[in-house]
């Protein structure tokens, strides 16, 4: 995904089946980036830091499937984002 800026919900479209949900962020600038996934209650925050890119990967392995879900960003304005969510 290209990397973007501010804030941002990113649907997940379809159903959110068992086994394993990964999401990976990466960010640059300086503050603290949320990140939520509906649907799943995965929340962590990541500390970004200027001039570095910082990443967090977190997973979840489901036993039961859950409707659509959505991944909310919240971050400040000047921290470069991107994320990749695999199921």
């Amino acid at each position: 995904m290209a990397s973007r800026q501010g804030n941002a919900e990113l649907p997940l479209t379809g159903r959110i089946g068992t086994g394993t949900l990964a999401v990976q962020v990466n960010c640059q600038g300086e503050g603290t980036l949320d990140v939520t996934v509906t649907g799943v209650a995965l929340l962590f925050p990541l500390d970004c830091v200027k001039g570095e890119v910082s990443s967090a990967y977190n997973e979840v392995h489901l036993k039961k499937a859950r409707g659509e879900g959505t991944v909310r960003i919240t971050a400040p304005a000047g921290v470069r984002w991107a994320v990749t969510v695999e199921r």
